[in-house]
C-alpha cells in the first residue's frame, strides 16, 4: 500500500518508486509533482530552441559572450558549438 506524504507530494506512488530507485527526496518529489501535474511533460526532452547548428555564428558568440566563455573571438562556428556544448 502506498503510504500517503501529505500535500506536498501530488504522486506518492511515483514519489516512492523513485525513492527505491536511488533518488533524493527532493528529486523524487519534482518527477512525482511534474508528472501529476496536466501542464507539464516531464518525459518530453528538450527546449523550444533549434539546434547550434542552425544558429548563425553571431548568435553562437552571443551565446558564449553571455556565458562568458574565453577565447570566443577568435573561435570558428564549430569551435563556438563546441564550446557551448562543454
Amino acid at each position: 500500500m502506498t503510504k500517503d506524504h501529505g500535500p506536498s507530494i501530488k504522486d506518492d506512488e511515483t514519489y516512492e518508486a523513485l525513492r527505491e530507485e536511488g533518488y533524493s527526496k527532493q528529486k523524487a518529489a519534482a518527477i512525482a509533482n511534474a508528472q501529476a501535474n496536466d501542464d507539464m511533460e516531464p518525459s518530453k526532452k528538450g527546449g523550444k530552441a533549434p539546434p547550434y547548428e542552425e544558429w548563425t555564428k553571431d548568435a553562437l558568440y552571443e551565446r558564449a559572450q553571455e556565458l562568458d566563455i574565453d577565447g570566443r573571438s577568435d573561435m570558428t562556428k564549430d569551435e563556438l558549438i563546441a564550446a557551448l556544448r562543454d
